[in-house]
């Protein structure tokens, strides 16, 4: 009993700042969202569901979440699928993989504003990106690529898979190296090479991995905001424009508390039944 009444009392802090932090606010903001809660006024009346339906006829709001879907389904499976195939290759201690490794990571932990600048000129006229599609024969657009509603939200697709792989490198090779070393070595012995000993021993045994990664990486990209932020504003004509962004400009440029909370809500919801698939398509056992 003792020996409880410590764990409590040393969780407690953690507990508070729980509570605070994060269950206050979510209650909170659900209740923002059934009301016309406007910020500069600081009140609002209750309207029931009227945002949510509001927000489901908003054809502004519908092209936002058309932008994440696309922009979810076309970085998750080339990420996990250039990370893997990474981690793969550094598990086997190619000549050099520390310093591959550390390359390869370098991208994740560098501040999102410095890189999405950095991407801004590169993706702009006169930049070395479009400078290379000259050289290359190709027909880049004339104002640079973030300045295309063809091409903007693809070339933010690029650069982001480009700064994620490194982090799923990782957790990949922290799976690899779980998996028993004499399960390798009987393969080896056997005659299996490099790549027959990836697709019937490692990959299989990344059940769990891959399911880590996916989900996380899922959630991440439906939070998209600080590329959109720094290098399009949305735009061009929405092209760019993503949920979460939506969530910040009706929130915190026009102060439409209310209006931002139920988007906010939405989003939430889509997040936990993408979640939710994932673990029972990938057949991960859980507990809770």
């Amino acid at each position: 009993m003792q020996k409880r009444t410590k764990i409590l009392l040393f969780a407690i802090p953690w507990i508070v700042y729980f509570i605070i932090f994060w269950i206050y606010p979510l209650f909170y903001s659900f209740f923002l969202s059934l009301t016309d809660f406007q910020l500069l006024r600081g009140q609002g009346e209750y309207v029931g569901f009227a945002n949510y339906v509001r927000l489901l006829r908003d054809p502004v709001f519908t092209t936002s979440l058309a932008n994440t879907f696309y922009f979810v389904f076309g970085t998750i499976p080339l990420t996990t699928l250039i990370a893997l195939v990474l981690a793969l290759l550094v598990a086997e201690k190619v000549p050099g993989h520390r310093v591959f490794q550390a390359a390869y990571f370098i991208p994740s932990i560098t501040a999102m504003v410095v890189i999405a600048l950095i991407f801004y000129n590169l993706y702009s006229r006169g930049g070395y990106i479009y400078i290379l599609f000259k050289l290359a024969g190709l027909s880049p657009p004339a104002n640079g690529f973030l300045q295309s509603e063809d091409t903007a939200l693809w070339a933010i697709m690029a650069m982001d898979i480009w700064v994620a792989i490194g982090y799923y490198v990782l957790i990949f090779l922290a799976g690899i190296k779980a998996i028993p070393t004499e399960l390798f070595e009987a393969a080896r012995v056997d005659g299996a090479g490099f790549w027959r000993r990836s697709w019937n021993i490692t990959i299989p045994l990344l059940k769990s991995t891959f399911a880590f990664v996916i989900v996380l990486n899922t959630i991440r990209s439906f939070q998209i905001f600080i590329e959109i932020f720094v290098m399009t504003g949305g735009r061009p004509f929405n092209s760019t424009l993503t949920t979460v962004f939506f969530i910040y400009e009706r929130g915190i440029t026009r102060g439409d508390i209310g209006y931002a909370s139920a988007a906010a809500y939405i989003l939430f919801l889509i997040i936990l039944v993408f979640s939710l698939i994932q673990f029972k398509l990938i057949n991960v056992k859980r507990t809770i």
